[in-house]
């Protein structure tokens, strides 16, 4: 890619990203259109250096393109930040355009610590989406369990979640015993 493409790329970038612009799509659309592993990267640095807009612009784009893997791992990375938190929903509500069969984890995570939005939404997935489950991932959720029940304040919440988190594991463990 010679320095006129990659000048090209940075100011589709900039409108995409232009708080002006009332169709920045049409500029992702462009980058879609474009593509390849140059885009990528640019767009998986907005999404983990950009505020919360611009992230969620940049995963809308970097949902439209081939090879998703490293765009849904960046997304899980931005959504589980302590800092993001109250602020990820839109994020969260992206997941859906990718292939998250090997993300049962992630989104019990989110279950389990997000925001009201963000937790519905994971919780959504859980209930719907098919997962590939291994006993390394019923260990890893059930480690994310432990940490939610030993670190979080008794509510109505915590009480709820609780209860729905204990049956999705239990029907976890009960599903691969009957695979053994």
């Amino acid at each position: 890619m010679d320095s006129t493409e990659k000048s090209h790329i940075d100011r589709l970038i900039e409108k995409l990203l232009d708080k002006s612009n009332e169709d920045p799509m049409k500029f992702g659309d462009q980058l879609v259109r474009i593509g390849g592993e140059e885009i990528q990267e640019k767009l998986i640095h907005v999404l983990k250096s950009g505020e919360m807009d611009d992230a969620f612009l940049a995963t809308k784009v970097l949902s439209m393109m081939d090879n998703k893997e490293l765009a849904l791992d960046a997304l899980f990375e931005v959504i589980h930040r302590p800092a993001n938190q109250h602020q990820n929903g839109g994020l969260v509500s992206l997941v859906e355009e990718f292939d998250i069969i090997d993300k049962f984890v992630d989104l019990f995570r989110v279950y389990l610590f997000g925001n009201f939005k963000s937790s519905t939404l994971a919780k959504v997935h859980l209930d719907y989406a098919e997962f590939d489950i291994t006993p390394r991932t019923l260990k890893k959720a059930q480690k994310h369990w432990n940490h939610f029940l030993n670190n979080s304040s008794n509510g109505d919440d915590f009480e709820l979640k609780k209860a729905e988190a204990g049956t999705i594991l239990a029907e976890l463990k009960e599903l691969l015993d009957d695979e053994e």
